[in-house]
């Protein structure tokens, strides 16, 4: 039964025990995010209920994809006004405020993300119970858009949690699942699927639960001494990962709580002022623009008709290798059926090792890392081929060999199965030449390593079928990787533009500077690691293949790298390559504070920067977009400079 009037994102109903349900359902969307629209609707709505008496309200969605996946970032772009930005701020500070006052028990029912604005507008709820189902998510993923929670979030995170968990929280941006979350303060009652979420929040509002008060050691963590030498270990901790000038945000958020400790309406006022202005700054703006990227990359990989019921659930690899062993690793991990083919046992058995140490990292019980383990099964044989819906060959770089591999696969496999090489190196016109239908042999380039790396390129010989290509996107999509189309050519687009980027770091290293040195100019720049330590983590040895395919003439550069080869020197996965690795880590000695970088930086990334758009010109990606997405998910490269297509259009002179 009901009462209320109607609106377009919202629905208000009241049920035979007095209890109100307002069901959050944005028209025309997929997912439920709070726009203005949806916003403007809420402030009716609670001015209509601080006038109703009930005997509580569950908040809950319609939508099968959650909850509330936070504020609508599309229309961040659109504010171009700092001081309506901080109004608009106020405003739903204080229809959250009046929602949270509202005179009766609130209870948000969670299912799927609950992330940002949706976790800011459940903390105001009184209880919070979730839906243990996988794609349940709580968490703050602010700091990755330039910018900390501006819906209240941040104070009331503090109040609830205290101060340093908030923070850990917040400034992670991790995404609990309903378990952790429930650990952690945010949620107050996990329910198995086998639950009605509907009947379990509706007890909650009946019984007029409420959540716990902050323990009294984590609000301690908010007095004043404690606080500061709190602050002080948070800003080193994210030093680590970021500069201060690169994200400020972060740093903003630590001296908010050191300034005002857990004063719930300093904080909300710095809130409103401060999180509009994080939004106009260059950090913000690239980032949303990569979150943009992102779910470009991701919309490669949506089903369309032409896969009809293809969908990828068998997974057969071909050779047992660090590459190959870590991609089936994977795909065991994120739920699929995994056949692991080498020439001997022997060969498999330490990439079954790993995938195990893979899968105890991974998944926190020992049923379901059981179940991953018996999800990944060896098969010297290759039994595996014939039910396999996707066949990816990862064996070493040789083109007899792997023309001799496809022709077998060609004949075995079925009809609609992927058959995909990982090569970097060999053109995938030479691997067809022995097949009889070279249109069903398509690249699928992982890097190393597969479990950190999230791009995975989707590589396009002059034969592939464009099904095959769409398959292989799919499957990528489907094991949590993101899918870059490229056009078959010498390096596709990751490993070529880092390989003019490596040689100039090199070509510095003969002119004197040190190796160290040339590292810190590009992480000062922004990037994760530097050049030579690059080169090292990859390997010397796929960091030579590189060179001698993109660079053949630079006779330096691969006589370095061939003598530290020469030497047993292969970088990382030996212990020693440029520099010695102890405990996963290169050693190096510090640079000097006063070494001016900036146009050392300048001198590595110009030559990354123009071979991006050389790529671009060649039609290996098809647009700059694509071009940014990739290098930024591929290399690393400073993501909150937005690409380096768009770093170079924006900010560098004489680049078009």
């Amino acid at each position: 039964m009901t009462e209320f009037e109607t609106y377009r994102h919202w629905r208000l109903d009241r049920d035979i025990s007095d209890l109100i349900w307002l069901t959050i359902d944005r028209a025309g969307e997929d997912v439920n995010s709070l726009g203005n629209e949806v916003l403007e609707e809420l402030e009716r709505i609670v001015g209509r209920l601080e006038n109703t008496t009930a005997a509580g309200l569950i908040l809950i969605s319609a939508k099968a994809s959650g909850f509330i996946a936070g504020a609508d970032i599309r229309e961040f772009d659109q504010i171009d006004d700092l001081e309506y930005a901080q109004q608009s701020a106020a405003r739903v500070h204080s229809v959250f405020n009046r929602f949270e006052a509202l005179p009766f028990t609130k209870v948000a029912a969670i299912s799927g993300f609950c992330l940002g604005g949706g976790l800011e507008l459940a903390l105001a709820c009184n209880y919070r119970v979730a839906l243990d189902v996988d794609h349940t998510r709580v968490g703050f993923p602010e700091v990755q858009l330039g910018i900390y929670p501006g819906f209240g979030g941040s104070a009331r995170a503090i109040r609830h949690l205290g101060g340093k968990s908030a923070l850990e929280l917040m400034l992670t941006a991790k995404l609990l699942k309903p378990s952790a979350a429930r650990r952690a303060g945010l949620v107050d009652e996990v329910v198995g699927r086998h639950v009605s979420l509907r009947w379990a929040a509706r007890r909650a509002a009946l019984q007029k639960r409420s959540s716990r008060p902050c323990a009294i050691l984590a609000r301690l963590t908010s007095a004043p001494g404690v606080r500061h030498a709190l602050a002080i270990a948070m800003r080193q901790s994210v030093a680590k990962k970021a500069r201060k000038e690169h994200m400020p945000a972060p740093y903003l958020l630590i001296d908010t709580w050191a300034r005002l400790g857990d004063d719930f309406n300093a904080l909300l006022d710095a809130e409103a002022k401060q999180v509009p202005e994080l939004l106009f700054t260059d950090a913000s703006k690239s980032l949303r623009r990569v979150f943009r990227l992102q779910e470009q990359l991701k919309s490669q990989g949506k089903s369309d008709k032409s896969l009809g019921a293809w969908t990828p659930r068998r997974i057969h690899i071909v050779g047992a290798g660090v590459m190959g062993g870590d991609i089936a690793a994977w795909c065991a991990l994120r739920g699929f059926e995994v056949t692991l083919q080498d020439r001997e046992l022997s060969f498999i058995e330490p990439a079954l090792t790993r995938a195990a140490h893979l899968f105890k990292r991974r998944l926190k019980s020992d049923a379901k890392v059981d179940a991953a383990k018996n999800r990944l099964i060896a098969d010297v044989d290759g039994n595996g081929i014939r039910s396999a819906d996707v066949i990816i060959e990862a064996i070493f770089e040789n083109l007899d060999a792997k023309q001799a591999l496809f022709e077998r696969l060609e004949k075995e496999a079925r009809p609609e199965a992927v058959l995909a090489s990982n090569t970097s190196a060999i053109p995938l016109e030479s691997i067809a030449e022995r097949m009889q239908d070279p249109s069903r042999l398509i690249g699928l380039h992982f890097f190393n390593p597969v479990a950190q790396m999230p791009l995975v390129e989707v590589v396009a010989g002059s034969a592939s079928a464009a099904t095959m290509l769409s398959r292989g996107c799919l499957f990528a999509n489907a094991i949590g990787k993101l899918p870059l189309p490229v056009k078959s050519s010498p390096g596709f687009l990751v490993n070529r533009v880092l390989g003019p980027y490596m040689l100039e770091a090199l070509k510095v290293s003969q002119e004197g500077v040190s190796q160290q040195t040339i590292d810190a100019a590009a992480q000062a720049f922004g990037m994760p690691v530097g050049p030579v330590e690059l080169a090292d983590t990859v390997g010397l040895d796929v960091a030579i293949s590189v060179a001698r395919q993109l660079s053949p003439d630079n006779t330096d550069a691969i006589g370095r790298i061939q003598a530290l080869l020469d030497a047993g020197k292969l970088g990382k996965k030996s212990g020693e390559g440029f520099y010695r690795w102890k405990n996963g880590k290169p050693v190096k000695p510090t640079v000097p504070p006063n070494v001016m970088l900036d146009a050392l930086a300048m001198r590595l990334i110009t030559p990354l920067i123009d071979e991006c758009q050389s790529c671009l010109n060649e039609g290996v990606v098809a647009t700059a977009d694509l071009v940014d997405a990739g290098v930024i998910f591929g290399t690393g490269f400073a993501p909150f400079k937005g690409g380096p297509l768009h770093y170079a259009a924006n900010h560098m002179e004489n680049k078009s």
